[in-house]
């Protein structure tokens, strides 16, 4: 049986121990409630996707409450059917009457979404999401930032307030509200041609997303760990086939 250098090996598993930490700190990193708008577009129509971690050790998240604008609110709000979940719309009053994109003065509008998981296989552990989707519209007009504060309630009656708004050039708050910035007509969140508010006034089909937060990246360091491992094992082996010869 051939015996390897146990400096070698000891290296090889450093690597490996590396990667394998390295994508579960990515994924640490970006557990965090999260927003992704289908389109940004002034007066436009969007799905708002909101990806929720659990991360408690000892608890289930069993609510979820989104606070929607109201000095720019949304006239039109839809909720896309979780299984396991009872979604609530609630409406009222604004602290301020409020002008829309299309000029129309509103006095109340949808105020916030509220998620109940209805049965206890259905609420979220430390090592799962799950996604949450809305159509809303008309969004706000261009370069308006819209923050959509989440409650996170576990099982335990702990909750977690998900509601610093993130400021451009300073350091994330402990505790970010999901948000995005509205786009002028043509341009949407990545820079790709979008519908004109006039042919976005029909709400699109909801789809939802299926993929973690910064997923890619954790894979990418997987495979670089993998890579790594190979190296050194190809390293090892590769003196004692020269004896061989």
């Amino acid at each position: 049986m051939k015996k390897f250098p146990l400096r070698a090996v000891k290296a090889a598993s450093i690597g490996a121990a590396s990667a394998v930490l390295m994508a579960f700190g990515l994924g640490a990193a970006s557990a965090h409630v999260q927003v992704t708008p289908d389109g940004t577009t002034e007066g436009g129509f969007t799905q708002l996707t909101f990806s929720v971690p659990s991360e408690s050790k000892t608890a289930a998240t069993n609510r979820i409450k989104v606070d929607l604008p109201t000095v720019t609110p949304f006239t039109s709000v839809r909720v896309k059917p979780v299984p396991g979940w009872m979604a609530e719309v609630v409406r009222g009053a604004l602290p301020a009457p409020a002008t829309t994109t299309d000029g129309a003065t509103v006095t109340e509008a949808p105020l916030s979404v509220t998620w109940t998981a209805t049965d206890t296989q259905s609420q979220l552990s430390s090592d799962q999401y799950q996604t949450f989707s809305l159509s809303v519209g008309r969004l706000p007009k261009t370069g308006t930032t819209v923050m959509l504060p989440v409650e996170q309630t576990y099982s335990d009656g702990r909750v977690r307030n998900w509601k610093n708004p993130v400021v451009e050039g300073q350091a994330e708050p402990q505790d970010p509200a999901p948000s995005f910035v509205t786009t002028a007509a043509g341009i949407g969140q990545d820079g790709h041609s979008q519908t004109s508010a006039a042919e976005a006034s029909v709400e699109p089909a909801a789809t939802v997303n299926t993929e973690t937060p910064n997923q890619s990246l954790i894979w990418v360091a997987l495979a670089a760990g993998l890579l790594g491992l190979a190296a050194g094992l190809a390293g090892m082996l590769r003196p004692s086939r020269n004896k061989q010869s």
